[in-house]
């Protein structure tokens, strides 16, 4: 993967950064999309207080961190959900194109419809905030987007069909894991990231053990069958290793691109559930946190 010293145009190093600092953002939002099918009533394998955090990797190079955290937003009407979502490059990566995101998604969570993203980001000396407002009752998401940093573009407004529920692309991440996930299932989605919405189909391929941080869990290979539509149609394949048991944990997240793999891998849960001490530590989980990650 040539990387410079003679073989790549600036054409072509623009597009690498762009699509590092895109896969950066992905693995931390795009576990998988949004939701078309019904949530049934039973316990949802999240509560707040969860935070998920991921060391990023292009290729053999550290790209980055990703952290998800999940509590109540006390600013919005009635017992919405917040994920706040930072993502941060690393090392090599971030010399060539530094990226500092952060996505905030309000959410129902008796519904998962999604209610609200903002994003701050920063990539490069691009710089700029987007907030998307789901109207349920329109029908559409409602896109406002301001540039900053001096970039000489005016403020972007438009407006998008969408079902009466549907996803932004972080809810879309707890959607998924909030589904019966067995070999064969098939989950649609729909999301929207403020341009036109996309149905995409989510299938449970398999099922194997996997070495993780965490130790050595089963997990459920789930691959949707669209990836890049979101994203200015950047072509790639994503692969998602989804923990087998009530909580659904993404263990890993693997972005496939003509540029090289990037993967994303969970290193650590807040607060600790029953069986996922640390390797060496399965005696160090205090009876407050289990009693705390016990799902009801």
């Amino acid at each position: 993967m040539p990387l410079g010293n003679g073989g790549a145009s600036k054409e072509s190093m623009k597009l690498c950064r762009s699509r590092i600092a895109v896969a950066i953002v992905f693995v931390a939002v795009l576990a998988s999309e949004g939701g078309v099918e019904a949530v049934e009533n039973r316990p949802q394998p999240f509560r707040p207080g969860e935070t998920l955090t991921y060391d990023v990797n292009w290729s053999v190079f550290p790209a980055g961190k990703l952290t998800a955290t999940l509590s109540r937003d006390k600013h919005v009407p009635g017992d919405a959900y917040l994920i706040k979502t930072t993502a941060d490059s690393q090392g090599f990566v971030s010399l060539m194109y530094k990226v500092q995101d952060e996505f905030q998604s309000v959410f129902n969570p008796k519904t998962l419809c999604s209610i609200e993203i903002s994003k701050q980001i920063n990539e490069g000396s691009h710089h700029r905030i987007t907030k998307i407002t789901f109207d349920g009752y329109r029908g559409m998401a409602i896109l406002d987007e301001h540039y900053l940093g001096g970039e000489n573009k005016p403020p972007k407004h438009d407006e998008h069909a969408i079902p009466p529920c549907a996803q932004d692309i972080i809810t879309a991440f707890y959607y998924v894991r909030s589904q019966p996930l067995y070999v064969g299932k098939k989950i649609k989605l729909a999301v929207n990231d403020g341009s036109k919405t996309r149905i995409v189909v989510a299938e449970v391929k398999g099922r194997k053990k996997i070495q993780t941080p965490l130790g050595d869990r089963e997990a459920l290979r789930v691959v949707p069958t669209v990836f890049g539509n979101l994203y200015e149609k950047k072509k790639g394949k994503i692969v998602i290793w989804f923990s087998d048991d009530a909580y659904h944990f993404p263990l890993r997240i693997k972005v496939s691109l003509k540029l090289g793999a990037i993967t994303g891998t969970l290193t650590s849960v807040s607060p600790l559930p029953p069986g996922y001490a640390l390797p060496g530590k399965a005696n160090g989980e205090t009876k407050a946190t289990r009693s705390a990650s016990t799902i009801k």
